[in-house]
């Protein structure tokens, strides 16, 4: 469960801002809001801010090799490079966490990881430059110390290693690096990992996947009554030049082949057949089920990606309730869908201090603030309003025109 996240300097986040900050309001049981909406305009760093996260996921669990070079604001005056850090504040085996660095290039320059055990900050990790420390509260590792100082290089984070030493007390955090946060980039390309393959691999898992999945393909009216899947030896026909790349991607000899059923008859469709709204929709749904299932945490980039409002609407429920969501999993997204603003399905579908806008400055750089910083009404419009530019993070259009016209 993520409360909060914080980066400064990572390419349009010029300053450090203090980011998603998700704790429920005063009075709520629950310990961070299940769901948070991201507005801006395009180019605005909405992106960029995911971009964020995932740098982090992966500069912990690859940190063996190198954690890589962080990309710091690019609009900067002067060739000097500068430091960017990257905070988060998380729930973890029921404890709340705060973990850290600051990485100029390729260099940890801090990293420090605190735990509050009632509600008290516990040092567990402590580190600047090749110099570590353990708090006096974990006496277990310092023994361990000696043994760091041979196997942490500058570019490496002491959380990436804390499985191979068994440094327990770091291993909660580790752990959510590596399986409490999923993040899904719409039309993501990895040619060893087809859409087909991996819906069918989620369905081979358990036939309830199976009926789970295909209850939501039912439920969203994409015309399908059953998925069938099929293991093919042959080469599959050319496809035709205005399918996109994750469309046309096919399985080759020995992978599984997704046979979809529409109509009263069951007339099959390959997945290529499936409209782009179907195949996000699918793209979508087994790793929803998934960290619904676990409560984990699920990031994605433009959520409403050829998706009905509806739909998306349909999608959010799914978190906001404590019946599908008991393992208080979270969502986080980025989009463009104002109708989620509004009172579409009967009643406010995001919650105040759930919606956060982006927006960028005359010099390229990006801020992120809440809705709640305008102290809205209860009975305001929140859609119009923001169309209208009251909240900012909306584009400021030219005349296209004019662009357009000869001169």
């Amino acid at each position: 469960m993520l409360r909060s996240f914080r980066l400064g300097n990572h390419r349009s986040f010029r300053d450090e801002q203090e980011l998603l900050l998700m704790p429920a309001r005063p009075g709520d049981a629950r310990r961070a809001v299940p769901v948070a909406a991201i507005y801006g305009a395009n180019a605005s760093g909405k992106s960029n801010l995911l971009n964020g996260l995932w740098y982090m996921q992966t500069a912990v669990l690859e940190t063996v090799g190198g954690i890589g070079g962080s990309e710091g604001f690019r609009l900067d005056d002067g060739d000097e490079e500068r430091s960017s850090s990257y905070v988060v504040e998380l729930v973890a085996e029921g404890n709340r966490y705060t973990y850290g660095f600051v990485v100029r290039g390729e260099i940890v320059e801090q990293e420090w990881l605190y735990s509050y055990p009632e509600k008290r900050r516990r040092v567990l990790l402590e580190r600047t430059g090749e110099h570590i420390k353990f708090g006096s509260t974990v006496p277990d590792l310092k023994a361990k110390l000696t043994v760091l100082d041979g196997l942490i290089q500058p570019d490496a984070l002491v959380l990436g290693i804390c499985k191979r030493l068994s440094l327990e007390p770091l291993m909660p955090v580790y752990e959510w690096f590596k399986a409490g946060m999923r993040i899904h980039y719409r039309h993501a390309e990895n040619a060893t990992d087809p859409l087909g393959q991996r819906v069918a691999a989620f369905l081979r898992r358990s036939p309830d996947h199976s009926r789970r999945l295909l209850g939501l393909l039912v439920a969203a009216d994409v015309g399908i009554t059953d998925i069938s899947i099929e293991n093919i030896g042959e080469p599959i026909r050319q496809p035709h030049a205005s399918m996109t790349l994750q469309q046309v991607r096919r399985p080759g000899p020995g992978q599984a082949r997704l046979k979809f059923r529409h109509g009263a008859s069951g007339v099959p469709f390959d997945l290529v057949d499936e409209s782009a709204g179907t195949l996000n929709w699918l793209d979508l749904l087994p790793e929803v089920l998934d960290v619904l299932d676990a409560g984990r945490l699920f990031v994605v980039d433009e959520i409403d990606g050829s998706l009905h409002p509806r739909l998306t609407a349909k999608l959010i429920e799914l978190f906001q309730s404590t019946e599908t969501n008991p393992h208080s999993a979270q969502l986080i997204f980025t989009t463009h869908d104002t109708s989620l603003l509004g009172t579409m399905l009967g009643g406010d579908l995001l919650d105040r201090d759930q919606v956060w806008f982006v927006e960028k400055g005359a010099d390229g750089a990006s801020e992120l603030y809440p809705l709640t910083d305008f102290k809205p009404r209860k009975d305001q419009n929140t859609e119009r309003r923001y169309l209208a530019g009251s909240y900012g993070a909306v584009p400021v259009l030219g005349d296209f025109a004019e662009a357009v016209a000869e001169r």
